[in-house]
């Protein structure tokens, strides 16, 4: 298996501009491979824009998803793939042909979709979805998953997917920077993002602080180590319709190590390379393979009532 090379991006979308986004994803696409990447991963719904969706009726969403891989986003993000020979990973609202709606993510390469991973914890808007099913695919030779911003929070689903296989977990977010009943969340004020420059000392305080990549540092590097596998995390950076999110994206590798991140105010990118010899040097593959699955099987196979709140919706 050979060394694979990842870029992972924030860039500041704009809601319901697909145009504009695509315009953008390209941009970077081009970015990333001068930078030697062999695959491109964006945030949650970054085709789309993300957080205006709460507000859209049934009506609206439909308009704004698109069916997979038939829409014309994921044709102009095949076309991408092909004009710059990379494998790209990007979100979308997807609708089926009876009217479905979903939160989804795709990779795509010059050959077409590759995969598909639908939310399993959707909430942004009560019309769409959960999907079903794990999402296990192949990029040159790397076995690989998707979990989409609130399915990592629940720490089965990640060992799931890494007992279906996956070395590599595609993380797409569109998080923090909102108000939570854990101490220090809260918004970030968006005044500060008008003149960014001159409020570049306060807003990297509040981006970096418990708001921001304090909170996150307390359990997405624990998902990586615990699981010995690569964590790939994309966030938007800047403006979200009313909400200010803070980017961050970054490379997580086996042990829990940042190999690379955005700590810019913009559009950027960072680019690691993952190796095969981390997924079993580190402890994770160990303890993996130490565990007694019949102390705990009808433990956590117990009925149980999903129940999902997510309290910044209610401010």
């Amino acid at each position: 298996m050979e060394n694979l090379k990842i870029a992972s991006v924030q860039f500041e979308n704009r809601s319901g501009d697909k145009t504009y986004n695509l315009g953008l994803i390209r941009e970077l696409a081009a970015q990333a491979v001068g930078q030697g990447a062999d695959v491109v991963a964006f945030h949650e719904c970054s085709i789309t824009g993300y957080t205006f969706a709460r507000n859209l009726s049934r009506e609206e969403m439909l308009d704004l998803a698109e069916l997979i891989p038939d829409g014309p986003s994921v044709k102009a993000l095949i076309a991408i793939a092909k004009e710059y020979q990379i494998t790209i990973l990007a979100g979308l609202f997807e609708k089926d042909a009876l009217g479905a709606l979903f939160k989804a993510y795709i990779c795509v390469d010059e050959t077409g979709l590759i995969a598909k991973h639908r939310k399993l914890h959707p909430f942004i808007n009560p019309h769409l979805s959960a999907g079903t099913a794990y999402t296990i695919f192949e990029i040159k030779g790397w076995k690989c998953g998707i979990l989409i911003c609130y399915d990592n929070n629940i720490i089965e689903n990640v060992r799931a997917t890494t007992l279906l296989g996956a070395q590599v977990i595609f993380m797409p977010h569109v998080t923090m920077c909102t108000p939570s009943t854990r101490p220090g969340a809260g918004f970030v004020d968006a005044e500060l993002w008008k003149n960014k420059q001159e409020n570049s000392a306060l807003l990297r305080s509040e981006f970096d602080g418990l708001k921001g990549r304090s909170w996150l540092m307390k359990w997405l590097p624990a998902r990586a180590y615990d699981n010995a596998i690569y964590a790939v995390f994309a966030n938007p950076i800047g403006m979200d319709d009313d909400q200010l999110k803070n980017g961050c994206a970054m490379i997580i590798d086996p042990y829990g190590d940042v190999m690379a991140e955005c700590r810019s105010l913009g559009n950027e990118i960072c680019v690691a390379e993952l190796t095969a010899d981390k997924l079993m040097k580190a402890g994770g593959y160990r303890y993996i393979r130490a565990r007694k699955p019949e102390l705990y099987r009808d433990i956590l196979g117990q009925q149980h009532l999903s129940e999902q709140k997510v309290v910044w919706l209610d401010q």
